[in-house]
């Protein structure tokens, strides 16, 4: 059951984790520490009953691991539900993604996670956006012309045959076109702060989500 590292094999068992976390949302909630202790405790004997532990001093750390697993799977299944709906509707409002929920969640608890979304950081950060855009017309300067995000995003899904990141979708809209210049020093900030909080955020071995809304 242990790797060679002393973790839980992360293979079955974080996609198992994964599936028990998603069958189990106890409501509208986004984060690990909203789930009540006996919602835990459940989740970690149905756990235990599919991956046994042969030794019983195994199993406080074992709980430990598996708690860290449960948060960083559930985390990074909120951030790609909400980075697919932005980048299906094109649209940075939650309020805008209410049709376009993950099939594992619940669609009252969608709507619901929408609204908390909508005047929470994502809200904060896309009015911020647009007071830049209104106050400092130099970081409103980017290669995509008339053409939408969603245009480019599906476009850039098309060249890379996948979906593509908020990095690269970025990188794609603010660098002169056939050179790695960005068309201002502000788009080179943005990216270079975001790649830097990213790494300092997301420890070797965390997997990083395609866009964190609080970098």
């Amino acid at each position: 059951m242990w790797n060679c590292r002393g973790k839980i094999d992360p293979s079955p068992a974080s996609r198992y984790i994964t599936t028990l976390v998603h069958a189990h949302i106890p409501g509208p909630v986004d984060a690990w520490r909203d789930f009540p202790v006996p919602v835990r405790d459940l989740l970690f004997d149905m756990f235990t009953q599919r991956f046994v532990f042969t030794r019983p001093e195994d199993l406080p750390r074992a709980r430990a691991i598996w708690e860290i697993m449960a948060q960083t799977n559930l985390r990074k299944s909120m951030w790609e539900v909400r980075d697919k709906a932005m980048k299906t509707t094109g649209n940075w409002d939650p309020m805008a993604w209410v049709d376009y929920g993950p099939v594992w969640l619940r669609r009252d608890y969608w709507e619901s996670l929408c609204e908390r979304w909508a005047v929470g950081p994502w809200q904060q950060w896309s009015q911020a956006a647009i007071r830049n855009r209104a106050t400092q017309p130099e970081k409103n300067v980017h290669t995509s012309g008339s053409v939408s995000y969603a245009t480019h995003s599906k476009k850039l899904h098309h060249d890379l045959e996948r979906a593509p990141t908020f990095r690269e979708l970025f990188d794609r809209t603010h660098k002169r076109k056939g050179t790695d210049d960005y068309v201002t020093e502000s788009a080179r900030t943005i990216a270079e702060t975001y790649d830097r909080t990213m790494v300092e955020r997301y420890t070797e071995g965390t997997p990083q989500p395609d866009l964190d809304a609080d970098t």
